[in-house]
């Protein structure tokens, strides 16, 4: 027996099925099974339809043959052709009126009905003929899993599941074909138990499975976040193929597993298993968040070496990869390379020049793609101004932000007000940051609130700061962040008693500030530095040799470390020594070994940089000669000769 699966059984589609009909008699002298496949073999459609609805003729072959009528349906399903497939359904209709031979009692004829009418979308007609004498006969597995496939493919998942389950009832035995397609509904809908359950009949079923059965095993347990089912099942295949390695990698990134996901690849490679374009698509977002830029530019030589043509999707994220790392000059190269660009493209091009600081470059940008035709949507316009926020392009974000409904016929989000309360407070214009918040016509989120909070960081607005953060511990009571920014208020402006207070309460609540950590890529590997931490690489002679040259040179420009960026009561010389430990320090002096003299330093930190380090990065840019391209969560520090990019306003 099938264990049972049971899942509520609420189908809400009609059958109605509407067919048009213009027939026309003629007489055919060829034996009509030959003409209809010679004429269906070559497109003739028109033609093989005009045979099929003459009437017969006693010099005629008039017995209907199934593999006629199935080649030219075949013919209609590949084409989409769905009125020659409505005629001729309308043909076997009126003949099995007749009284003449039922061929759409056949379940090969009645299996190509039902997918062409799912592929035309017209999903009522499928289940029309699907439910055409369903409760008098034995309806093989066959047509129950082209029905179901019709619902998968035009969104109905659930309704593909039911479908399923009704097999089931009707003691019809499921096949490989069968629990690949329950499997995909399963994990479109993230049905664990359910999924679970085929799964189990999968184990108890005579036939093994195959590989679309375990791919689609994976498929489910990497939606559903069950990382340890993903890895047993991929262990246990017989084989792997491009999807079952795609799945494994996904499910590392599902976990946020970056660097075991860039190490799978690589396995995956070192294999010969190669790749799709789905892999890339997939891997391309990691190297991008790793700032793996050796990497990305590896993947990068696969797809010029491939013979395929690589699609939309694929070049969009090369484009990102590029513009992630702080190489804006190859993400333009791959960009204006594409022979066909969609919105995405423009918006990960722009967006990409916003983040590094080229507003110039980033409106040239919005301008092409306005004089191109294509529309601009609320995320081209979310990158130009939070690009405007870190630039202190105020005036020109407020444009921006003004044009959105007037020229575009864009409403502006609560991300686009976000953006533009942070661009004001970011210039020291808090109280109108505070009216925008007043008179927005929705209610505000964290990241409004968020913006303010910072902005009376920024400008040391102590008594604003409470109140905005009160509001935050109401609407995000969980968010370490909002803790944090309120501790530095109070830090900056010396009342230690008040910075215990909000770190008791943080410790109450079970909240703990994230630790400041920096990567950085040296050939094909990540090295990461955590703040306080690398004392084997700082006891080191290496290591020594470089900090006291670097030392030298900032004593020889003046260096003064601003030890108020360290929020702690402690004395001063503990201060300095806490400041020599940031992460984005070791990260740098790490590269500084390990690297060629000219090669430019990628550094990735997941805090915002602080004062002290980015002056201190400018004048090692100076003193080495060397272009060192910093990323934190709010935006690039590209150094270069003693200057950033972001000219000291981030």
């Amino acid at each position: 027996m099938i264990p049972a699966i049971s899942l509520s059984t609420n189908i809400t589609v009609t059958t109605n099925i509407t067919v048009t009909s213009t027939p026309k008699a003629h007489k055919h002298k060829r034996p009509l099974n030959s003409t209809l496949k010679s004429l269906t073999k070559a497109g003739k459609l028109d033609e093989a339809l005009r045979v099929i609805e003459s009437p017969p003729s006693k010099s005629v072959a008039s017995e209907p043959d199934l593999e006629a009528y199935s080649l030219f349906l075949h013919s209609c399903i590949s084409r989409k052709s769905l009125e020659h497939g409505q005629r001729l359904y309308l043909h076997l209709l009126l003949s099995r009126d007749k009284g003449n031979y039922d061929l759409l009692k056949n379940p090969t004829i009645k299996t190509k009905f039902i997918t062409l009418f799912s592929v035309c979308g017209l999903i009522d007609e499928a289940l029309g003929v699907f439910e055409d004498g369903l409760e008098h006969e034995l309806v093989p597995e066959s047509v129950w899993v082209a029905m179901a496939i019709g619902f998968s493919k035009n969104g109905y998942s659930k309704e593909a599941l039911l479908i399923y389950c009704g097999m089931l009832s009707r003691l019809v035995r499921p096949g490989n074909f069968a629990f690949s397609m329950a499997l995909k509904a399963c994990a479109d809908l993230c049905e664990l138990r359910v999924g679970k359950a085929v799964h189990a009949q999968i184990i108890k079923c005579n036939e093994e499975p195959d590989q679309v059965v375990n791919n689609s095993l994976l498929r489910l347990y990497t939606e559903c976040g069950c990382f340890d089912e993903v890895l047993r099942v991929f262990e246990e295949m017989p084989q792997q193929n491009v999807v079952s390695w795609n799945s494994l990698i996904a499910g590392f990134v599902h976990r946020k597993q970056v660097f075991e996901s860039l190490d799978t690849f690589r396995r995956m490679q070192g294999e010969g298993i190669g790749f799709s374009w789905v892999t890339l698509t997939t891997v391309l977002p990691i190297c991008s968040q790793l700032t793996a830029l050796n990497s990305g530019k590896e993947i990068h030589a696969q797809i010029v070496k491939s013979t395929r043509k690589p699609d939309v999707p694929v070049l969009n994220s090369l484009v990102d990869m590029y513009a992630k790392c702080g190489a804006t000059d190859y993400s333009r190269r791959v960009f204006d390379g594409m022979q066909s660009k969609d919105l995405t493209s423009w918006n990960t091009m722009l967006t990409g020049y916003a983040v590094n600081g080229c507003l110039q470059k980033a409106m040239e940008i919005f301008n092409e793609l306005v004089e191109s035709g294509i529309r601009p949507d609320a995320v081209t316009f979310i990158a130009l101004l939070s690009g405007c926020s870190h630039a202190g392009l105020t005036g020109e974000g407020q444009r921006l932000f003004n044009e959105m409904k007037k020229n575009y016929g864009l409403s502006p989000s609560v991300e686009h007000y976000a953006c533009l309360v942070d661009m004001l407070g970011r210039a020291g214009r808090i109280k109108e940051a505070l009216e925008v918040v007043k008179f927005m016509p929705m209610k505000p989120i964290g990241s409004v609130w968020g913006s303010l909070l910072n902005s009376c960081r920024l400008h040391g607005n102590v008594s604003l700061g409470e109140a905005i953060a009160e509001q935050l511990f109401e609407l995000e009571p969980n968010n370490p962040g909002n803790y944090v920014l309120l501790s530095n208020i109070y830090a900056n402006a010396g009342m230690w008693d008040n910075v215990k207070i909000v770190r008791d309460m943080m410790e109450r609540r079970g909240m703990t500030k994230e630790a400041g950590c920096s990567w950085v890529q040296i050939k094909n590997r990540i090295h990461t530095f955590v703040a306080g931490g690398g004392f084997e690489f700082r006891n080191s002679a290496e290591y020594k040799k470089v900090w006291s040259q670097l030392m030298d040179a900032m004593e020889e420009i003046g260096y003064v470390p601003n030890t108020g960026v360290v929020l702690h009561d402690v004395n001063e010389e503990t201060k300095s020594i806490w400041l020599c430990g940031h992460s984005e320090r070791l990260a740098t002096v790490f590269s500084l070994i390990h690297s060629s003299a000219g090669v430019p330093i990628r550094i990735t930190k997941n805090l915002r940089v602080c004062v002290d380090c980015h002056t201190w990065m400018k004048i090692v840019s100076s003193a080495t000669g060397r272009v060192i391209v910093l990323r934190d969560t709010n935006r690039f520090h590209h150094f270069r000769g003693g200057a950033c990019s972001c000219k000291d306003y981030w």
